[in-house]
């Protein structure tokens, strides 16, 4: 081969080159379309394999030739590798428009913690029945906790087996109850009053925690009667529990209240007709209550023959348990985002 017929074989090799490379759709193809014409082992460089048998003169001119192939190729190539990189742009900035005129996509809203959402409905429905809420200290004294309350010096709560005592005398309050007190100390009757808060008491399971949630009501006014108590309560449990749920009072006893009372619901698993929740008796314990017993009055210094009260108290934890099915409490204190998500 002569060097004029080497200058038209790379002239033609050049425009075959320009063309497959104008025709490819992928940048891996344009980079094997480059590779198979100037790669080490190309056409290219195959051909110029003649370049020592020709003349000197012929030599120059049939690099010159060489050089002017491989600029044509490495310019189509890097040109069609730009308009490649144009049209996926242009491609992704299409499939990928984002009209700012469209409303912001809404983060999902959560209602708070299981515990807070019962303890708001409780609240909510006591509120609906004219009770305000009171709230107090949860570290107490033992006037308020215990004193005032009726209980006897040496009743087993005082126990530093159930009640968790601080180095200086005081506690950690085991019932919202000290709030009453401190209601009656601060304001005259007629009284009608809540008190939702964290209580504490030395025990732990499946079923109590060292620290669960508590509702305490008091009602203080005159010729209240343990008939109003039953009143409100089974209106409670009709607002709590669903309409037509039955209850029961049994007798109990409380140092603070006279006479007392457990109040159970119709098991609203199995319709009061027994089952492994309610142990086969067709009935729930959901709180206790009672009239309020009138040496709770004379520590407050309320005259106990003008005033009547009664006093009931619930655990949140407990009736949570209830609503949502959960079987152990401690469920709730143990912040797993898989339990919680639930609600």
């Amino acid at each position: 081969m002569n060097v004029s017929e080497l200058e038209v074989r790379l002239g033609e090799l050049a425009d075959q080159a320009v063309a497959e490379l104008a025709q490819v759709a992928r940048k891996e193809d344009a980079i094997q379309v480059k590779n198979r014409y100037l790669g080490k082992k190309g056409v290219v460089q195959e051909l110029m394999q003649v370049l020592p048998s020709l003349a000197h003169e012929d030599k120059r001119i049939a690099g010159q030739a060489s050089n002017q192939c491989k600029s044509a190729i490495e310019q189509a190539y890097e040109g069609q590798l730009a308009r490649l990189e144009r049209d996926e742009l242009a491609r992704r900035m299409e499939s990928e428009r984002i009209d700012v005129t469209l409303p912001a996509r809404r983060p999902p809203v959560r209602s708070g913690h299981p515990l807070r959402q019962v303890e708001e409905e409780l609240i909510d429905i006591f509120a609906e029945m004219g009770f305000d809420v009171a709230e107090g200290p949860e570290i107490e004294s033992d006037f308020y906790n215990f004193e005032a309350l009726n209980f006897p010096p040496d009743h087993p709560a005082r126990d530093m087996q159930d009640t968790f005592m601080l180095d200086d005398g005081r506690l950690l309050r085991t019932h919202t109850s000290p709030v009453q007190i401190r209601t009656m100390l601060g304001y005259a009757p007629p009284l009608r009053v809540i008190s939702p808060g964290r209580v504490y008491r030395v025990d732990s399971d499946i079923t109590h925690s060292p620290v669960f949630h508590q509702i305490e009501g008091l009602l203080v006014d005159t010729n209240v009667t343990f008939a109003d108590l039953k009143g409100t309560l089974a209106h409670f449990a009709e607002r709590c529990f669903g309409p037509g749920t039955p209850v029961r009072f049994r007798p109990s006893f409380f140092p603070f209240t006279e006479p007392s009372a457990e109040v159970d619901i119709g098991c609203i698993f199995c319709a009061c007709k027994g089952c492994r929740v309610c142990s086969n008796t067709g009935w729930l314990e959901v709180l206790g209550s009672g009239m309020v017993d009138p040496n709770v009055f004379d520590a407050v210094g309320i005259d106990s023959k003008k005033y009547t009260g009664f006093a009931f108290g619930l655990g949140v934890e407990r009736i949570a348990m209830l609503k949502l099915g959960i079987n152990d409490i401690r469920l709730f204190f143990e912040n797993d985002l898989r339990f919680l998500r639930q609600f």
